[in-house]
Parts: C-alpha cells; sequence; structure tokens
C-alpha cells in the first residue's frame, strides 16, 4: 500500500513540487535557489528535493543476506589482555574480531606487536573459531608470520580451515601507499603476494583473503569517488596478479574482499557503499563473470574522531555504522569513542558494541534489503557517485594501474589536493567538527584507556633495497585545533591559568549576546579562554572590568548598530589599557575606523579561523 492510498492522506491534501518551490522562493526572499544545493568534493551535486526514483527494485546487498556482523576491536600488545577483552566482547554481543597489529592501516595508535606462534595461541584461546567466529586480520609489514602463525594455530587444533571465517586481509597496495614503500617493484613483489594467498587458499581458506581496503584514502582527507577508485584498481590490480599466477578468474574472484570507511555523512555514506557494488559488479561483468554480492567490510572513519569533546564520537560512530548497515555491509567495526587517546578499556569498547546491537536488535535495521532503494535522492547520489568513481578509476588505469600510480605519486597527489581543500574548509569552520571548531568544551576531562595512544604503531621500516614512493598520511579533521588546545592546556600546567580573552560587551544584553557567544565559541576553540564582561553604562566600567580580568586581549561584542556608536571610544579606551584588540562580526563600512582605534583583527562566520587563533594564542600569553 502507497502513502496516497492510506486514510491519512485523504486527510491531509498532497502538496507537488510547484507548491514546494513556490513557499521556497519566498523563504528565499528573491535569493538563488542555488544556494539549497551543496556540492560533495568530487562534484556530485546534493539537492534539497528529489522525486521518487522509478522502475528501482531492492537488491541483495550484504553477500550473506540478514544481518551483519559486528566486530570488536583487538588491539592490545599484550596478548593475554587483547583475548580477555576479545572474550568479554563475543560474551557481550560482538559476533567476531578485528585483529590489528601494529603498522597496520587501521592502528591507530595501538595494536599487537608480536606476530609470534605464542602470541597468536594467547589470542585466540577459547575464540570459537570452528563455529564460524568471523575474524578479521589486518596485514602490515610489521608481523608478516601472522597468516602462517594463525594457519598454525587452526591446524594445531584440529580445525578444518574451510568452516572458519578468517579474513587475512592481505594487501600489499594499501600498505604502499600507507608507508611509501614496497619491499620489491610489483613485478617481482606481485609474485610473492600471489604465493602467499595461494598457499593460504590452498589450505582451505577462502574469506576475504585479499582486501581492497580504502579506509586509508578516506583517513588522509580524500573524496568518496576516490576511494571507490582506489578499491576498484586495488582488486583488479589483485585480479590480474591471481590470475596470472595460476588460479583461475572465478575463484581469484571469490578470495578477493572490500573494506571501506564509515563516516557521519549519512547521504554520502550509504550511496557509497551501495556504489561500490555496483561498481564491483561492472568489473565482475567486464571479466565474463556473472555478478555475485561483494564481501564488503566497513570501520567507523578515523578521520571524524576527535580527542575534544570525544563523547561525540559516539555519535558519529552510530551515524556512520547506520549509514554502512543501510548501505549494506557484511561488517562493521566500530572503533571505540576514545580511540584517539589509545586503546579502548571495557567500558568504550562496551559502548562500540552496544551501539550496533541497539541498531539491530531495537531498530531492526537489518532486516530490509536495500531499504533505500527507490528513494530519489539516494537513488541520484549513487548513480552520481558510480560516474564518478568510474572516471577516477579509468584514469588510474590509463596511468597503468594502481601499482603503476602509487609508484609516479600520482594517485597520492589528486588526494593530497582533495585533502587540502578539505583542511581549508576546516578551519574556517565551513566544515563543522563539534568539539574542535565548533561548540568547545575547554574545561573538559581526559578520559581513561587500556593503553595510550603510541604513534610508534603507525610506522614501518622499509627494508633495505625497498622501492619507495609518496605516502597517504592518515589524519584527523580536528587535529589543527587540536593542537591550539594542546598548547592551551600545557601553558596552563606551567603557569596555572590559561590564556585569555576579554569580550567587551556594548550596550545592552540583547545587543552583544549573539556575537559575544559566537566570539566564546570562536577563541575557546584554539584554547583562549573567554571573560564576559559587564553590562556596563560606560566605556570606564569596560575598561575596569578588562583589567580584573587578567587579559591581554579584548574583543568588541555588540550590534553593528551600537558599534557605529560606541566602538570607537570603547576601543580607544582599552587600547590604552594595554588590550591587543579584536572585533566580532563583519567590519563592513567600520573596517578602516576600527583599524584606525587600534581594532588588528575581526573575527566572523567564514573567516579563516584557524589563523586567527594561532596568532591569538600566542598574544594571550
Amino acid at each position: 500500500m502507497s502513502a496516497n492510498e492510506t486514510a491519512i492522506a485523504g486527510v491531509f491534501p498532497q502538496p507537488n513540487e510547484e507548491q514546494w518551490r513556490k513557499l521556497v522562493d519566498k523563504a528565499l526572499k528573491g535569493g538563488s535557489f542555488d544556494k539549497l544545493v551543496s556540492k560533495t568534493y568530487d562534484g556530485v551535486a546534493i539537492a534539497p528535493l528529489y522525486t521518487r526514483a522509478a522502475n528501482q527494485a531492492p537488491r541483495a546487498l550484504r553477500k550473506t543476506p540478514g544481518r551483519w556482523s559486528i566486530l570488536g576491536r583487538v588491539d592490545l600488545a599484550d596478548a593475554d589482555a587483547a583475548n580477555k577483552f576479545a572474550l568479554e566482547d563475543l560474551e557481550g554481543g560482538a559476533d567476531g574480531l578485528h585483529i590489528v597489529f601494529a603498522g597496520a592501516q587501521g592502528a591507530y595508535g595501538a595494536g599487537l606487536t608480536s606476530d609470534s606462534d605464542e602470541t597468536i595461541a594467547h589470542l585466540l584461546a577459547s575464540v570459537r573459531l570452528d563455529y564460524g567466529v568471523p575474524v578479521l586480520v589486518e596485514a602490515s609489514p610489521r608481523a608478516p608470520n601472522a597468516p602462517a602463525a594463525i594457519m598454525r594455530y587452526v591446524d594445531s587444533r584440529h580445525i578444518e580451515p574451510s568452516i572458519t571465517r578468517i579474513s587475512f586481509g592481505l594487501d600489499p597496495l594499501g600498505l604502499q601507499a600507507l608507508h611509501g614503500f614496497a619491499p620489491a617493484h610489483w613485478s617481482e613483489g606481485a609474485k610473492t603476494f600471489a604465493a602467499a594467498v595461494k598457499a593460504i587458499a590452498k589450505a582451505g581458506f577462502s574469506n576475504g583473503v585479499v582486501v581492497a581496503d580504502a579506509r586509508l584514502v578516506h583517513a588522509a582527507g580524500g573524496s568518496e569517488a576516490q576511494e571507490l577508485a582506489f578499491v576498484l584498481a586495488a582488486a583488479v590490480a589483485y585480479l590480474r596478479v591471481l590470475t596470472d599466477n595460476g588460479l583461475d578468474i572465478e575463484t581469484a574472484r571469490s578470495l578477493i574482499a572490500l573494506r571501506f570507511a564509515a563516516d557521519a555523512d549519512e547521504f554520502m555514506g550509504v550511496a557509497k557503499f551501495r556504489a561500490a557494488r555496483r561498481l564491483w559488479a561492472r568489473v565482475e561483468e567486464a571479466c565474463g563473470l556473472a555478478p555475485k554480492p561483494a564481501l564488503i567490510f566497513a570501520e567507523t572513519a578515523w578521520r571524524m574522531m576527535s580527542r575534544r569533546d570525544p563523547w561525540n564520537n559516539i555519535l558519529r560512530g552510530t551515524l556512520a555504522t547506520f549509514s554502512a548497515a543501510i548501505g549494506g555491509a557484511d561488517t562493521v567495526t566500530v572503533l571505540p569513542f576514545t580511540q584517539p587517546f589509545g586503546a579502548a578499556d571495557g567500558f568504550a569498547r562496551r559502548l562500540a558494541r552496544d551501539t550496533q546491537l541497539v541498531l539491530q536488535d531495537e531498530s531492526h535495521i537489518d532486516v530490509v534489503n536495500d531499504p533505500t532503494s527507490g528513494a530519489g535522492g539516494f537513488e541520484a547520489l549513487t548513480q552520481d557517485l558510480c560516474e564518478r568513481a568510474w572516471a577516477a578509476f579509468q584514469e588510474i588505469e590509463a596511468e597503468g594501474g594502481l601499482p603503476a600510480a602509487l609508484e609516479k605519486g600520482s594517485f597520492q597527489g589528486r588526494v593530497a589536493a582533495t585533502a587540502g581543500e578539505r583542511a581549508k574548509r576546516i578551519a574556517r569552520a565551513k566544515e563543522k567538527v563539534i568539539g574542535g571548531n565548533e561548540f568547545p568544551d575547554i574545561h573538559e576531562k581526559t578520559l581513561d584507556v587500556a593503553a595510550p595512544y603510541d604513534a610508534s604503531r603507525l610506522s614501518a621500516d622499509a627494508p633495505a633495497g625497498a622501492l619507495t614512493s609518496a605516502s597517504l598520511a592518515p589524519r584527523r579533521l580536528s587535529e589543527p585545533f587540536e593542537r591550539l588546545r594542546d598548547e592551551s592546556d600545557a601553558y596552563a600546567e606551567k603557569t596555572g591559568k590559561r590564556p585569555k580573552v576579554f569580550l567587551a560587551n556594548l550596550d545592552s544584553v540583547a545587543a552583544f549576546t549573539a556575537r559575544a557567544n559566537y566570539a566564546k565559541n570562536f577563541f575557546e576553540a584554539g584554547g583562549v579562554e573567554a571573560v564576559f564582561g559587564p553590562e556596563a553604562e560606560s566605556t570606564a566600567e569596560i575598561v575596569a572590568a578588562f583589567g580584573a580580568s587578567g587579559a591581554k586581549l579584548a574583543c568588541l561584542c555588540s550590534s553593528d548598530k551600537i558599534y557605529a556608536e560606541a566602538a570607537e571610544p570603547a576601543a580607544t579606551a582599552l587600547r590604552a589599557a594595554g588590550a591587543k584588540l579584536y572585533s566580532a562580526g563583519r567590519p563592513g563600512e567600520m573596517e578602516q575606523k576600527l583599524r584606525n582605534v587600534g581594532v588588528t583583527e575581526f573575527i566572523y562566520v567564514g573567516c579563516d579561523m584557524h589563523d586567527v587563533l594561532q596568532r591569538a594564542l600566542e598574544e594571550a600569553k
């Protein structure tokens, strides 16, 4: 039954697009409708309204229809402690495990540091691999023994490999992009890779032996189309190598899985996972294969996480999980909300798995295949993204394939260009990061973790004679603002007080509140504590309050009308009292007058927030 057939539809009139546009035009007051259309970094237009897509039927998204697998992250260096957390995850509702070694794409300042047989035995003790518990292993140049050690462990427990769901995650091109080196040129390294894959497959393992992984492209600031193109190019490169080294294409296809980061952008997130399946099906058809649902792993995005106000990471992780699940991911790993601080403790791990359990067991978002099918917005975004990703994939292929593109650095250059555009928008707060460049909590407390963040876990040493190339560096969007906050924290610890700015509020509360609150959020995003001035009737009171505040900076806050009347005398008096002056709001025609009386910086929506805060932090000390 459609909405138009229900009783309630007969009670309320059904508006059409023409009526909606009239209301929109009225609200815009002569402004361009294009203001309501946003664009992604790939140039995909996101419109405010779409019509229902015609002739679209739901598709089977997951490789195995039904629930996706909830994975618990295993990343503590101590294998016994890691095993304890792993078993807690499995007992607490997780379906499987995501094992991370130092030097892997998903290390994020943590990870196992040993790949010995003993470590693997302790790590997997009491994990029922014979029950088909999914286990995703992240390949790392620092853990070359891990695949063989895991196979020996399975054999020692007399478990038939074919009934396990272990993904060995071999991904040499992804690791080259991460670390900036390959042990040898691809023509030689490919043979070693193919031999390793064939040995694992011959032993009976078949669940994601190879993974084409786009998380790094996302973490380095790339776009959705660049992520999809990277995965397609990597998977095609692996297909070529495996078939060139003796595997039939059907077997080679079955050994490859895809992995993506899921972030809090719901629309593009769902479209990305849907597009991945369509694009992979197109590759299969080009290879003469009948398309089968790909095995797709998802992990909530490192890029979107923040060390400041980290509780917001729970909300981001929920949105990301929803997007991945709706988009058809087969497994989802939720990064614990404290991951930027290091390996998570039991509490953060429980929240990570409960995020998924609530979406499965209470919201039941897994019970419908392709729930966005036919929705005009999602269908249009999926199709647009497919077109741009395919063009980006063809560009890589025209360069000789992904190995050649990585060696030349051309792909890394394109990602860096996109990341640069993104960084500019973050610096100007055109993209919001709650707790970072928006709504900071300058007095927040540090959270506990099981093991602190260790930057050394991210790196790997290049062997002698390695082929070097440009690398893609994972980074979180909030890092530039976090560095300012860290500098403020260090200053406060050293001196007992934070750098401050005095908010010189002119006239009434009604006149100054909006800009005073904006200024508070602006300055505290950079670690400069805002001190509110009084609702004063005279300039002398404002100057006295400034002197008592202990601040070196002062920021004028009021309406444009009050600025025209009172800004110049207030600025003159504050400057005479030793203040370095800022003003909240676009100055307009007042700019030169205010500069003449000592105002050096103007803060407003769209200014280079990070640049201004760097200077303000130094001046406030």
